[in-house]
């Protein structure tokens, strides 16, 4: 006959089992030296660099979008110079006249000429006069969102005066980056989504594993009247410290190089760029990834273990 003396510890706390009600591992092992806390602090990385990721380009989608609300871009594309100066002129006078225009400028020859030197070259080779001609531009905004029925509006009042004038919504130029930021996100929800399937079903095998090893000692430890829950809980506590300490691992592995990209993607000085910049609120999300884990693991631990013991007896 088995006696308690030979059974392992870590069966339940003040169960009846053990002398002085003390809890131990039943699956004995050395933290953070088997596979799975670095399986799990793998895991947990590269989590919270796809949530990082989608937090980027949510930031720099939503900045992009706000700075466009409401912004009309027209453009006088007559190639003569007098003429396409006179009705810029004409276009200014005519929307300043109108109420639903909020602010109105044109934009300054040098300011243009800079944002096409990097395909036409600069000096003589561009601006007004010159053999490729430029079109004047005027940066309008509307109150509200631009609508196709305001942009029909605003093209209608300039048909007399400014013939040749194109009157764009700004952020329909940016519409192609947008969808491809919209891309992005779902793909890092995607991500975030495979790498919690990946993390429960790892977690899952390790629990399956650990019962296959310890089949005899948990029959004994129900032989001497140890409950389902007892047992559940001690591989619980056990894939839960493992968990942690990879999560925290992980964490600190991902900020590394979260920190690493951000100095990098800061040295391109774009604006949009600066715009995707992560905020309290994101890295308190990011803080989050490796307690969810845990959590996750914990529970998915706990389930397989009371699932896998009624199949037992």
């Amino acid at each position: 006959m088995t006696s308690p003396a030979d059974v392992p510890l870590g069966l339940a706390r003040g169960n009846g089992i053990l002398p002085g009600g003390k809890e131990a591992d039943l699956v004995a092992q050395t933290r953070l030296s088997g596979p799975m806390p670095w399986v799990i602090a793998i895991m947990v990385a590269l989590t919270v660099i796809a949530v990082a990721a989608g937090l980027a380009l949510h930031n720099m989608a939503s900045a992009a979008a706000a700075e466009l609300e409401g912004g009309l871009t027209i453009q006088i594309l007559e190639p003569r110079a007098d003429v396409r100066a006179e009705e810029a002129a004409a276009a200014i006078r005519i929307l300043g006249d109108t109420p639903e225009i909020a602010s109105l400028r044109q934009v300054p020859q040098e300011e243009v000429d800079a944002l096409i030197e990097p395909w036409l070259g600069s000096g003589a080779d561009i601006g007004l006069g010159s053999a490729v001609p430029v079109p004047a531009l005027i940066d309008a905004r509307v109150d509200g969102p631009v609508t196709p029925e305001r942009i029909a509006m605003v093209r209608q009042a300039l048909a007399a005066d400014a013939p040749t004038a194109r009157v764009d919504a700004q952020s329909d130029w940016l519409e192609p980056v947008f969808d491809a930021m919209q891309s992005l996100q779902w793909l890092a929800i995607a991500l975030v989504v495979l790498l919690t399937v990946a993390l429960t079903a790892a977690v899952l095998l390790a629990a399956r594993t650990a019962l296959g090893t310890n089949r005899e000692t948990i029959e004994i430890v129900h032989l001497l009247g140890g409950t389902d829950a007892q047992i559940a809980r001690v591989f619980q506590r056990s894939i839960g410290i493992d968990a942690a300490g990879g999560g925290v691992v992980g964490l600190a592995l991902a900020l590394v190089v979260i920190l690493f990209l951000a100095r990098r993607f800061a040295g391109l000085g774009a604006g949009m760029v600066d715009s995707g910049a992560l905020g309290w609120n994101d890295w308190l999300l990011l803080v989050l990834v490796p307690v969810v884990a845990t959590g996750l693991a914990m529970v998915t631990a706990r389930l397989t273990v009371m699932h896998a013991l009624r199949k037992m007896l």
